[in-house]
């Protein structure tokens, strides 16, 4: 018991330590942690979510997305064409009415993809957990590959885990866990304002309980409910990193004078100023006539 105890203790100073890191040095400070406590290395890496990486399916010149969700060793199975690289024997796979569902998913997840992120990569992984239910990981990738915006790099990682389960009397019940990491690098201006490194992440979960048939499939509610949580992540990265920024720089340096409206300084401030130039050329004039 005493050993257990320290083992927790251990592992949540771990995870501690790793949010208060730089979301952008995530693989660089897990690193570091694992050769500091190599005996953690299997509870640090299911518990800590890093960078998606990708991976080439040689049988069709696809890209996937590699994670721990289709790792076999040291070997990745491409949801393609469900082969592993670099090859291996009897590596992990889904059952074949398993495997139908996740092609399915992979497909229309595509489409997902192309019409929210215009680019990058997806995958969908199923795996059994028992007889009613199964889980799936829902990844996609997208990086900036040229300068947009003045961004010069950026990227949006999205890990959805999805537990579904038959709840009987024509009804699914699901279980979503959703995390998200952004990271964008404004370069300097001609101003030299400095680079500006902006990255975090964000973690929710939900819930919910699905009509289950033949048009309201597995596939079609995990989707509708991954779809709903992606809108409301996008909102709240915006609020909590892009608009809060944006008040902390106007609450060091405003752009007009306080009282301003929307086209110059404000009224008072010409007031002011126009009294006070009344007042000196009244005093040059003076000066001049005596």
């Amino acid at each position: 018991i005493m050993a257990e105890t320290k083992g927790d203790d251990a592992i949540n100073s771990c995870l501690n330590i790793m949010r208060r890191m730089p979301p952008s040095k995530i693989e660089m400070n897990l690193s570091g942690l694992l050769n500091l406590l190599p005996e953690l290395t299997d509870d640090l890496l299911q518990r800590v979510d890093q960078p998606l990486q990708i991976g080439i399916d040689e049988t069709n010149n696809k890209k996937f997305i590699k994670c721990d969700y289709n790792r076999d060793g040291d070997s990745y199975r491409s949801p393609w064409s469900n082969q592993f690289f670099p090859d291996i024997e009897d590596g992990f796979m889904p059952p074949d009415s398993l495997r139908e569902q996740e092609l399915s998913a992979n497909r229309v997840f595509d489409a997902y993809r192309q019409l929210y992120f215009e680019g990058g990569v997806s995958s969908v992984y199923f795996w059994e957990l028992d007889d009613t239910a199964f889980a799936g990981a829902f990844l996609v990738k997208k990086d900036v590959t040229e300068k947009k915006r003045s961004v010069s790099q950026g990227c949006w990682d999205s890990i959805h885990i999805l537990e579904a389960r038959d709840g009987g009397n024509g009804e699914g019940k699901y279980k979503l866990t959703t995390t998200v990491m952004l990271s964008m690098v404004v370069p300097d201006s001609e101003g030299g304002g400095g680079v500006v490194n902006l990255s975090g992440s964000l973690t929710r979960q939900a819930s919910k309980t699905c009509k289950l048939d033949k048009v309201n499939t597995h596939v079609v509610n995990m989707g509708k409910m991954i779809e709903e949580m992606e809108i409301t992540l996008r909102k709240q990265l915006d609020d909590l990193y892009i608009q809060r920024t944006r008040h902390i720089v106007n609450s060091i340096r405003k752009p007009y004078a306080a009282g301003k409206g929307k086209d110059g300084p404000s009224k008072n401030f010409l007031a002011d100023l126009a009294g006070a130039m009344g007042k000196q050329s009244a005093k040059l004039n003076k000066f001049n006539s005596k």
